[in-house]
């Protein structure tokens, strides 16, 4: 949440099930609730929903979900299910980084994303690197020198 639309955790999560009890039967992509505009898609056991005020263009918000959609697609290859993301919940933090920073919608194509998020570690600088890159990085330099 990048507002005070729901001030409080609990008020997050009542909204939150008040979505997902509305959404998790229908075959929409799009609904209003509580003055927001909710655009959403489902695939076997998650559901991704992109929310903007009532007077954000939908158009735009479908561009973002579809954009987070397909990148997330990609980062782990065509099997998108809840256990898999989970295990990949920081590349797909960075993915979701470099698509929205603050609310503002800053990426909404999907190849830009995966290029941005997929850089080699090996290739930056320690100081620019995310401390996931960094545990990627010094798990790997330990899983080889056992290998070794």
């Amino acid at each position: 949440y990048y507002d005070n639309t729901f001030p409080s955790a609990k008020e997050q999560k009542a909204f939150e099930k008040n979505l997902f009890s509305k959404t998790h039967r229908a075959n929409a992509e799009i609904i209003m609730l509580d003055g927001l505009t909710c655009v959403y898609r489902s695939n076997v056991d998650l559901f991704f929903y992109v929310m903007g005020s009532s007077h954000e263009n939908e158009l735009i918000l479908c561009s973002a979900l579809n954009c987070l959609y397909d990148s997330i697609n990609q980062i782990l290859r065509k099997n998108v299910e809840k256990k898999v993301l989970l295990d990949n919940l920081d590349i797909i933090m960075l993915a979701v980084d470099e698509i929205c920073d603050g609310g503002i919608i800053l990426e909404a194509d999907p190849t830009s994303i995966l290029q941005k998020v997929a850089l080699r570690t090996d290739d930056i600088p320690l100081g620019e690197q995310t401390v996931a890159q960094v545990f990627q990085t010094a798990k790997e330099q330990l899983k080889w020198s056992l290998l070794k």
